[in-house]
């Protein structure tokens, strides 16, 4: 790591550390507002069990508070949560719960020692400290995960661990001189702050998504601000031209913006529409064989056209790209519990080495491929796909539409009558009519000119 790397890490440090310490900074300035005699959160004495705890606030209080300084109606109890999960606020009934609750659940105020501003790092002999203490007022009857940690640091901190239980037997002594009511505050005190910067593993976890919760959003909002600043931009001429280039292309297919043919079942009672535009009809319509010209997309959406499209690429000994194509998109809308099956069938058919029907893909799709059907998922064979998609698209789609002349399809269909389409480099081209080409038995059944 060079010198420019180090620095640039510290630094980078330094400047995270200090933009905690600001929002800190700005936390305790609310929460010193909102101890205000005044103007801040409405506090009594409260009862807790027989114990009399002064300046206690109910939850909904302080959220009440808080949305009338936001001047919001949302926020007030996510931010009250963030100040219980930064150990400015603590809970006098439920210590393992870190939220504030919209209710009469009581609260108090963390005393300013305890403040993360403070910087008192939370050691372990600290806490092992703590935790003996408990231990003595409780009688060995600390919660699962105290007990966990008890455990630990008695292994962890053995060569000191006498000391440590001398130290809690002075305090736990010298607790017992003060009255109840400040014995009980500090008790819950002491635990707010170690609940925080000790707590068990899944609330730590909690605690660590609402802490983080704010700094991840302003991170988000930089991130999407910084990929909008350098999105390429296009302009709305480019745009407008691109949308007009579709509409001219597509308008002629709506039955909505063209005349339809032989009639509109939209408008009229006849279905003849519908019957010329079956999924697998025997002699499709013109207007049906031209869109399939406008894209792959539009070919193989169309049952029909696929059909034909397969005929085509069984003649060129290439089929084996639509079938993995097609197997691709039943493992990607199939069931859940036959995608285990299917992946390892495409496997067999497609993949494997001497497969029957193998597809030619470059290695690094392939090794991709391979190895994520080890642990398969709908989109396991997204890249193999579009790489077959594009090589049909690039190669078979233009010898299928210029090489192809759809004779046995219009001779018999209603809408072109005699007619016959030749589909060339995606256009449609007419080409003289029926009754002046002639076949000639010596030439086989190739049509010329009378």
């Amino acid at each position: 790591m060079t010198f420019i790397q180090v620095n640039s890490h510290k630094y980078g440090r330094l400047s995270e550390e200090c933009s905690q310490l600001l929002m800190f900074f700005q936390l305790e300035a609310i929460v010193v507002e909102m101890q205000d005699p005044k103007n801040g959160v409405k506090n009594s004495v409260q009862k807790l069990n027989v114990t009399t705890i002064p300046h206690a606030a109910a939850g909904n209080d302080i959220i009440a508070w808080i949305n009338t300084k936001m001047k919001t109606t949302v926020e007030g109890k996510l931010f009250g949560t963030m100040l219980v999960a930064y150990g400015y606020i603590y809970p006098l009934k439920n210590h393992n719960k870190l939220v504030m609750c919209n209710d009469s659940s009581l609260y108090r105020f963390q005393t300013p020692y305890f403040w993360p501003t403070q910087k008192w790092v939370p050691e372990d002999s600290d806490y092992a400290i703590y935790l003996a203490k408990r231990n003595i007022r409780k009688k060995g009857q600390l919660e699962p995960y105290e007990q966990t940690h008890y455990n630990h640091l008695h292994e962890w901190l053995n060569h000191k661990w006498e000391f440590i239980v001398m130290q809690a037997t002075e305090q736990y002594k010298a607790g017992r001189d003060r009255n109840k009511p400040d014995r009980v505050i500090f008790d819950c005190q002491e635990r707010a702050y170690w609940m925080v910067n000790r707590p068990p593993v899944s609330l730590w976890l909690f605690v660590r998504g609402l802490v983080c919760t704010h700094q991840w959003l302003l991170v988000k909002k930089n991130v999407f601000y910084q990929q909008a600043i350098m999105r390429s931009k296009v302009k709305s001429s480019v745009s407008l031209g691109a949308l007009v280039k579709y509409i001219t292309t597509y308008k002629n297919h709506d039955p909505f913006l063209a005349p339809c043919q032989p009639s509109n079942p939209w408008q009229t009672d006849h279905d003849a529409y519908w019957t010329l535009n079956m999924r697998r009809v025997e002699a499709p319509t013109k207007m049906r064989v031209e869109r399939w010209s406008f894209s792959l997309f539009e070919l193989l959406t169309d049952l029909r056209g696929r059909d034909d499209f397969k005929i085509f690429l069984k003649k060129e000994f290439s089929g084996e790209n639509l079938a993995f194509w097609e197997a691709a998109e039943e493992l990607k809308w199939g069931t859940a519990s036959s995608m285990s099956t299917k992946a390892e069938t495409i496997f067999k058919t497609f993949l494997a080495p001497g497969a029957p029907r193998w597809i030619n893909i470059d290695g690094r799709t392939m090794g991709l491929t391979v190895k994520g059907l080890e642990h398969p998922h709908r989109y396991v064979l997204e890249a193999a796909q579009t790489h077959v998609f594009l090589l049909m698209k690039k190669v078979s789609l233009q010898l299928h539409l210029t090489l192809i002349i759809h004779e046995d399809m219009f001779s018999d269909s209603a809408l072109t009558g005699k007619a016959l389409r030749f589909i060339s480099l995606g256009h449609i081209l007419p080409l003289p009519e029926v009754s002046n080409i002639q076949r000639d038995p010596e030439e086989g059944s190739e049509p010329r000119d009378s």
